[in-house]
């Protein structure tokens, strides 16, 4: 087998799968990209058995077939060639790939790919399409609040599921909540109505994807076990979804609120972010002291001293004194690019709600922090 292929296109093409590959060497097999030659393509592929991804690009061959070789290894050695045309050769009789670039030789030890997991990249069950914006929009505004306790899988990615023809997307960690809905196509998506939760690093994965695929719309189809995204027949994953059943979302959500702070939401960031710095490390606890006309920000830090901040809002109620997390504030807060956000709340210990007319299906509940 002969393969002549630009050194860059093969690198970013690996680039694209080289974070699926099993870091923990559960399975020598699985730190292994399986290339596969067909017609006058060139695939790539690698998997870890929870995601898997492949990649396909042009390239001049001569005869068909497969075989594995180390990704890390082929990976380092292409960041180091120039950007020309290289050939890789197969000798199967010495279980050997040769890689040649220019007056640059080297051999590289392959492994047969009949010990590769076969791997699946789709079907036509409960298939819908978004496009690249949705993908990434849908990432942007729930990933931060995924939870990282590993004793609640439940949590630990995003919960998709139909409401009302639109797709809504919610991620938790139990102390925040994160909500955006994107329009669908197809509606009445079997799976989706049922929900599915897309692990953390599926949801790395997607965003990937979503970002080298600029305005174009991805095809997705989901089983019971699987999500299968396809973008332009050239980039492909499988998620194994998590098989656990997402907790009642809509309970943290206060059906109503009594209470409404209007707020810039530059002049609000920037003071929470600057606040921050005297904050303690371990709770980055602010106080945020409410009144009418405006908002003043205090944080202490046993060692270091304190800080604080006024800014103007819009607030009629009475007086109050409400304790947040500066980190989950601030990563709510970049989910909203500019304009006026609205804080929701009930009373200092009730969760707080956060809305935005500039992000009208985004909204974000932050459960207040005892100070």
């Amino acid at each position: 087998m002969r393969i002549k292929v630009n050194s860059d296109s093969l690198k970013n093409s690996l680039a694209k799968i080289l974070t699926v590959v099993d870091k923990k060497n559960s399975r020598p097999i699985l730190t292994y990209t399986l290339i596969s030659v067909t017609g006058n393509d060139l695939e790539l592929s690698a998997t870890d058995l929870e995601v898997s991804a492949k990649v396909k690009l042009s390239a001049t061959v001569e005869n068909h077939g497969n075989f594995c070789v180390n990704a890390k290894n082929l990976f380092d050695i292409l960041k180091e060639l120039p950007n020309t045309e290289i050939e890789l050769v197969l000798d199967s009789s010495e279980n050997v790939l040769k890689l040649n670039c220019q007056d640059i030789h080297y051999s590289l030890l392959i492994y047969p790919s009949d010990e590769y997991p076969k791997l699946i990249f789709g079907n036509e069950s409960s298939q819908f399409k978004l496009t690249s914006e949705q993908l990434l929009e849908i990432i942007q505004k729930t990933s931060y609040a995924i939870s990282d306790d590993e004793t609640r899988l439940q949590l630990n990615g995003i919960y998709l599921h139909e409401v009302d023809s639109k797709l809504r997307a919610i991620s938790t960690d139990g102390l925040r909540l994160s909500l955006v809905e994107t329009d669908l196509e197809q509606t009445n998506i079997e799976t989706l109505i049922n929900g599915i939760i897309i692990p953390k690093k599926g949801v790395f994965e997607i965003k990937k994807l979503a970002e080298s695929y600029p305005s174009k719309k991805v095809t997705i189809s989901v089983d019971e076990s699987f999500m299968y995204i396809n973008a332009e027949d050239e980039y492909f994953l499988s998620i194994r979804l998590i098989a656990r059943e997402y907790p009642k979302y809509q309970a943290i959500i206060p059906s109503k609120t009594t209470y409404v702070v209007n707020v810039e939401r530059s002049s609000f960031f920037d003071a929470v972010r600057r606040i921050k710095i005297m904050s303690n490390e371990k709770s980055n606890g602010l106080r945020i002291q409410i009144k009418e006309k405006e908002m003043t920000i205090t944080a202490n830090h046993p060692s270091l001293g304190d800080a604080q901040e006024t800014i103007p809002v819009d607030f009629n109620g009475n007086p109050m004194e409400v304790g947040f997390n500066a980190k989950f504030l601030l990563d709510s807060l970049q989910t909203i690019e500019e304009g006026e956000i609205s804080l929701e709340l009930n009373n200092e210990l009730s969760p707080v709600i956060i809305r935005s007319n500039s992000v009208p299906n985004y909204l974000g509940i932050i459960m207040p922090l005892k100070l």
